[in-house]
């Protein structure tokens, strides 16, 4: 029985590594989650019933019935989930999967079968409760953050030495525990709490615009936890499961970071913040001006090339099909037409190609930051729907500002630039955006799939 299991637990292995080539492209990536899910229910199936324990039937239903009632809520969550509360329930997901975790290394730490004398074993479990305890509680910020109703205001003073000395004290307490072999219901709840407050108190102050970095950062955490976990049970699926999670978030941490052009160190205890400092967003700009939708229409229409670049304004207002059926008028038209596609845009690593995807916009068609920005210069026309700090010139020009050389889409190269807002409202890093006062920007105001819609109304009368 445990060659069979072995060889199940090989091939959901494989499967893991499979489903994460395939999420690499957008053509695949349906098929990569189909078939990595299918091998971690494998896995499940496998350990259950055929796993060499002897347990009591009751312990099978229980199971039974937990599997049932995750499966239930987990696909009504997937299903009623809008697009633009992707990166809130990707987050709220990676919480609970720390906290399993968490809840692994409480269980095993009073499990008489496992020998908490052992310093490896015991470094084991406390390492998983403290990662599990501060992914969970900071995930659950992240969502609140990303959702806005948990804020990032924080005033206490040199709260990075705070926090720092926080996570030091968890660490000398675990140490104590681990010397001195001290087997402590209570320390080891302290340490559960420790952890769970580090959680709140590391993503706390991190600001709007990092939370893209956060969020990698904390999936990767997940997948070390898990891994842990992995170590702790001899079980390779987990480890293996664990360690492509991890790794796959690292890496991922690392690009988010470069094309924020930012380190990790500066995300976490320097980052962004909603008050930056009068230099940096109460510049006096100057004005705006104002457009109309026939106006916008007649510009894009008789344009060569016209670029759009996605921000999460247009997730908001779903406008992801309308934006599809303007591209497809203006190229019947014609015009060259391209997206642009910053690293960060949206709330989390690839929000807006997810977006665009699910409205089928051919993925030829959009164009990484790096490609594109050379490109604005013999643009004629530039559409900008709902992004703001990713088109903000001020992280080229104003060394006051906290996105100053963060890279962002060149947009102010073009010739004409067309940005619709529903209000002069700051973005998400909470800063001016001097693009709005550029000579060459008019403004059009409204809900985003209002306005295309009345854009792609116009451009058919012509």
């Amino acid at each position: 029985m445990n060659v069979i299991l072995s060889i199940i637990y090989l091939i959901s292995a494989v499967t893991f590594i499979v489903g994460l080539k395939k999420l690499g492209h957008p053509d695949t990536a349906k098929s990569g989650n189909l078939i990595a899910a299918t091998g971690m229910g494998l896995a499940i199936i496998g350990t259950i019933f055929i796993h060499d324990l002897q347990v009591p039937t009751i312990i099978y239903v229980l199971i039974g019935i937990a599997i049932l009632l995750g499966t239930i809520i987990g696909w009504l969550i997937a299903i009623k989930v809008e697009m633009t509360k992707m990166p809130e329930l990707v987050s709220l997901f990676n919480g609970f999967g720390g906290a399993s975790a968490a809840l692994i290394g409480l269980v095993e730490f009073g499990n008489s079968n496992i020998n908490t004398t052992n310093n490896s074993i015991l470094i084991t479990i406390l390492s998983a409760i403290v990662i599990g305890a501060i992914t969970f509680s900071g995930s659950l910020i992240a969502w609140g953050k990303l959702n806005g109703t948990v804020k990032s205001v924080i005033k206490i003073p040199q709260y990075n030495i705070v926090n720092n000395l926080f996570i030091i004290g968890i660490i000398a307490l675990g140490a104590y525990l681990v010397i001195g072999n001290i087997e402590s219901p209570i320390l080891l709840y302290g340490i559960l709490i420790a952890g769970l407050i580090y959680g709140i108190l590391f993503v706390l102050p991190i600001g709007g615009a990092d939370m893209p970095v956060v969020i990698s950062l904390l999936n990767s955490l997940t997948g070390i936890a898990a891994a842990i976990t992995g170590v702790l049970y001899d079980n390779k699926v987990m480890l293996v499961g664990g360690i492509l999670v991890g790794s796959a978030g690292i890496i991922l941490t690392i690009a988010m970071c470069k094309a924020m052009n930012r380190t990790l160190f500066s995300v976490i205890f320097g980052s962004f913040t909603a008050n930056a400092g009068p230099e940096g967003t109460n510049k006096a700009l100057g004005s705006i001006k104002s457009t109309t939708a026939s106006d916008s229409a007649i510009m894009m229409n008789y344009a060569q090339n016209v670029t759009i670049v996605p921000g999460y304004g247009l997730a908001v207002a779903q406008a992801q099909h309308v934006i599809h059926e303007l591209e497809e008028l203006l190229v019947a038209k014609g015009v060259n037409v391209k997206y642009a596609i910053h690293p960060v845009a949206g709330r989390m690593p690839g929000h807006m190609n997810v977006l665009l995807a699910e409205s089928n916009v051919d993925y030829s068609m959009l164009v990484e930051m790096e490609d594109i920005n050379p490109q604005f210069k013999n643009t004629d026309v530039v559409l900008v729907v709902g992004a703001n700090d990713v088109v903000n010139p001020a992280a080229h020009n104003d060394p006051s500002s906290p996105i100053y050389g963060m890279p962002i889409l060149d947009v102010e190269n073009a010739k004409h630039i067309i940005v619709n807002k529903r209000s002069m409202k700051a973005g998400y890093a909470g800063i001016e955006n001097e693009l709005f006062y550029n000579d060459k920007t008019s403004m059009l105001f409204g809900d985003a799939k209002s306005v295309i819609t009345d854009l792609v109304a116009e451009i058919k009368n012509m």
